[in-house]
């Protein structure tokens, strides 16, 4: 009538995966609910965009640079992170992926590609104030959902 160790080690790792679970649960609807309250803190700083002599040259993460592609350089952001760029002094948006590394010496926030300076409505002036909002993507679940079960013991025989 006991409870055998194979059963014990099977039910705690249940347990584990359950609060894993939870815990995402939590995170996503806790994300969502700043999102849509507007409680969410933006980064604030200036955007700029890249020179044309970066036109094809490869990103830090081994991408080709493209003008009228969708993506950005960041300090510190992880490549994939996607953020939604806002300018705060005519309210145009656009969301973009970090793919490339600024200098950490960078005075900008963010570097654009000139399709997203454009977008933005910056080019004559070579930058705009601007806020930075992370959207949270599945990879960025999936990831933590890998991270968690390489963490688990393996299931007893």
């Amino acid at each position: 009538m006991g409870i055998s160790v194979s059963e014990l080690c099977l039910n705690s790792n249940m347990v584990k995966l359950i609060l894993l679970v939870w815990s995402l649960c939590f995170v996503l609807l806790h994300a969502h609910a700043q999102q849509t309250d507007g409680s969410l803190e933006p980064y604030y700083g200036t955007a700029s965009y890249y020179a044309k002599k970066f036109q094809g040259r490869k990103t830090a993460n081994g991408e080709r640079f493209h003008h009228d592609s969708l993506t950005a350089a960041h300090k510190s952001l992880p490549f994939g992170t996607i953020v939604k760029v806002t300018n705060r002094s005519n309210g145009k948006v656009i969301v973009v992926r970090i793919n490339d590394r600024m200098s950490p010496r960078a005075r900008h926030l963010i570097d654009l590609t000139k399709y997203g300076a454009k977008t933005l409505d910056f080019v004559r002036q070579g930058y705009a104030e601007v806020s930075l909002e992370i959207i949270p993507t599945l990879s960025i679940i999936e990831e933590m959902i890998k991270l968690e079960a390489d963490s688990l013991p393996p299931p007893a025989p």
